[in-house]
């Protein structure tokens, strides 16, 4: 435990100094050095395609916001178990929500699955893990956090490839500028494009002259079908399927990347998880453990590339590949996550905030994301209980304290 010690009191010019000190180097940069860098974008921007008079009227008196450089630099300590991650993406409040919306956009769903071959519940599944169903877009305005990326901190010439698009957007006009936010590294609308992938992506479905991932869910579900589409999604084939492993099977070497014929896998001992032989059918699946050989294991197939290339992360693929299943009516995974305290559902989570509050906590909002407010709280808590001090949130806490 740290001790706490007293600071002498300082005066005025020392306390300056002092606290100049303590703040980041960002923050001592001058707005005029941002305004420096901005007037050093014009003529590449104007090589990129966007008109002196757009990139005026949207970097005129534009203050930088470094709190963007500062999620660029956290390298956060605490990693989330993969039973975690599915248990806050994929449950039962976001089966249900999404089930609602395939029969509410049912005929826009078919028309997109008639034009780019994507099957609805994989469409609606993107929905509903990158934005909640659009109930979760992002509060940075674009134009700002790609501007202050383009300027500061690492990966700039990235950046401003992505703020030279945003630009081009406005200008062409398919968002309007106060629209136009999303997360701090430019990803926005529905289904969370990134502003290069919306000009080569995104369509105009609903037909109205404009391709609008802010407010038009047509065009947003038709994009992401698009985009799949063009990263070969193959129409009326699964993303893959859970599957058993033999006693003593060895998973070295085998991954996603790993392509083996089903009837290779099928001499090797490999099962349906319901212990069903493998469907026989033509291609190749590489084997996804992502808790080991003693977890859920899967063969995924080609479309299982296609989500991966949505987000490069075979956790965020598997989530939105067990969503689309959950969707069609599917359960949960036949295999159960080896471990003794499993995740818990965003309800489950938003009781545990509850009832850290009710025993004095100040986390926040109760919002169903543990941050780390929450987890400082549960690190309390899990010391008072006995419990490995660890800060995340799972069902044996949650237990513990519904009965504390």
């Amino acid at each position: 435990m740290k001790k706490t010690v007293a600071v002498p009191a300082l005066v005025p010019a020392l306390l300056g100094a002092c606290l100049l000190l303590a703040v980041p180097a960002w923050a001592q940069v001058p707005t005029a050095e941002f305004d420096t860098c901005l007037n050093n974008l014009r003529a590449p921007a104007r090589a990129a395609g966007v008109q002196d008079a757009t990139f005026a009227r949207h970097t005129q008196g534009l203050a930088p916001d470094f709190s963007v450089i500062d999620k660029l630099n956290h390298q956060p300590e605490f990693r989330m178990a993969i039973w975690d991650y599915l248990a806050g993406l994929v449950d039962d409040e976001r089966v249900a929500e999404g089930q609602a919306l395939l029969a509410q956009h049912a005929d826009t769903l078919a028309r997109v699955q008639q034009r780019y071959g994507v099957d609805p519940a994989t469409v609606v599944a993107v929905w509903g893990v990158e934005s909640n169903f659009g109930q979760t877009f992002g509060k940075h305005p674009l134009v700002q956090a790609l501007g202050t990326l383009s300027c500061f901190g690492r990966r700039q010439a990235f950046f401003r490839g992505e703020f030279y698009a945003t630009l081009r957007i406005l200008q062409a006009g398919h968002i309007a500028p106060e629209r136009l936010v999303g997360s701090w590294a430019g990803a926005f609308g529905h289904t969370q494009f990134m502003p290069t992938t919306f000009e080569r992506l995104a369509v105009d479905f609903d037909g109205d002259g404009k391709r609008d991932l802010m407010d038009s869910t047509a065009d947003a579900l038709a994009s992401t079908a698009n985009f799949l589409a063009k990263a070969g999604w193959q129409t009326g084939q699964t993303w893959g399927f859970e599957v058993k492993l033999p006693a003593g099977f060895s998973t070295t070497g085998e991954g996603r990347r790993t392509k083996r014929s089903l009837t290779d896998w099928t001499a090797r001992g490999v099962r349906q998880a319901d212990g069903s032989a493998l469907p026989s059918r033509a291609g190749s699946a590489g084997l996804l453990t992502p808790a080991g050989p003693q977890g859920p294991a899967f063969l995924v197939l080609r479309n299982f590339d296609a989500l991966y290339s949505y987000n490069a992360a075979e956790s965020y693929g598997l989530a939105i590949a067990h969503l689309s299943d959950r969707l069609r009516g599917a359960g949960p995974f036949t295999t159960a996550w080896p471990t003794d305290d499993p995740g818990i559902s965003r309800a489950e989570r938003r009781e545990l905030q509850g009832l850290l509050i009710l025993r004095g906590h100040d986390i926040g909002d109760v919002d169903g994301m543990l941050g780390e407010k929450s987890r400082a709280a549960i690190r309390l808590e899990q010391a008072r209980l006995g419990h490995d001090v660890s800060g995340r949130g799972g069902l044996k806490l949650l237990r513990a304290l519904r009965g504390s």
